[in-house]
């Protein structure tokens, strides 16, 4: 299907919430004849008014395009809108938050009904839609034809960014830079914590801790090549061995300012256990091995810890 200025893909949404809003305004911004489908017809009225083309049913909005766009709730809903829909010779893109599984099973479901299917994982928030500038964009894994074909329509509300034919990696790449966030978040909440019950502005932390928190950043490179080598000695700055042996002083000031260590001790207990089996010398990278509980042996690790484990 060719793009250009004076023909724009067709595109069918199902789901309005805050994120299919965004993206269905921003196609139809563009020109795309668009297609809505909501479990809450209010939310419609809205793009009736823009132009755009309002389905009673989720299976009306299918019929109306090759393009369906599937923005909902979660993998139960997608079953229930799509139950009545006939799939056959559409092009799926489920945009629907889920696991890797989850994503895989549907690839397979859509299949069997006769559709091809893209599953996409977002990573960005509603006011980013639209706006190139805010760098966010949307994971894409499946069938690498049907990116292409599509490539262009789908970059028109938010950056895309291919990651192959497995279904389910999509989720998998959303999930695990979200993870990280979270791991992100949570040590700054304790860094807050600490200061809590202190004269020190919050504000004035804050600066501190994104600086410190950028710089520390590209660490991640290094885990990823030590990762790849199997040597998780090389490049080492801070090792294993000093890394542990200094924590003590995080839970004892955590102690002395009235603040539970509950985020951080999880991760102190992984870097103990990994020095009882590895090597001091280490990175702190031998942690992720403990995580995945894979057999040492296929990240390069000595034969004594392969056996330890």
């Amino acid at each position: 299907m060719a793009q250009n200025t004076v023909e724009k893909t067709p595109v069918t949404i199902l789901g309005l919430g805050a994120m299919g809003t965004a993206l269905a305004r921003t196609w139809l911004t563009a020109g795309h004849p668009l297609t809505v489908w909501n479990r809450t017809p209010a939310r419609t009225g809205a793009f009736a008014t823009e132009g755009a083309s309002v389905a009673d049913t989720a299976a009306a909005a299918v019929a109306a395009n090759t393009l369906v766009v599937v923005c909902l709730l979660d993998d139960a809903s997608v079953d229930e809108a799509l139950a009545g829909a006939d799939l056959a010779g559409r092009d799926l893109v489920n945009l629907t938050t889920s696991t890797p599984a989850q994503a895989r099973a549907r690839a397979q479901w859509a299949r069997e009904r006769g559709a091809r299917y893209l599953d996409g994982g977002i990573m960005a928030v509603p006011p980013m839609i639209g706006v190139p500038e805010a760098g966010g964009y949307v994971f894409y894994s499946g069938s690498r034809a049907l990116f292409e074909r599509y490539r262009e329509t789908l970059a028109v509300p938010v950056g895309t960014a291919y990651v192959g034919e497995d279904a389910g990696f999509a989720a998998l790449h959303d999930v695990a830079l979200l993870s990280a966030m979270y791991g992100m978040f949570a040590g700054a909440a304790h860094a807050f914590a600490l200061i809590r019950k202190e004269d020190v502005d919050p504000a004035a932390l804050a600066p501190l801790l994104s600086d410190w928190l950028v710089a520390m950043a590209p660490a991640v490179h290094q885990t990823a090549e030590q990762l790849r080598s199997g040597d998780y000695t090389k490049g080492v700055v801070s090792n294993l061995a000093m890394q542990v042996a200094g924590t003590p002083t995080f839970l004892s000031t955590a102690e002395q300012q009235g603040v539970s260590p509950e985020l951080l001790t999880p991760y102190f207990e992984l870097m103990r256990r990994r020095l009882a089996e590895g090597d001091g010398e280490e990175d702190l990278t031998g942690v992720i091995d403990l995580l995945v509980r894979r057999p040492a042996a296929a990240v390069g690790l000595p034969r004594a810890v392969s056996e330890a484990k």
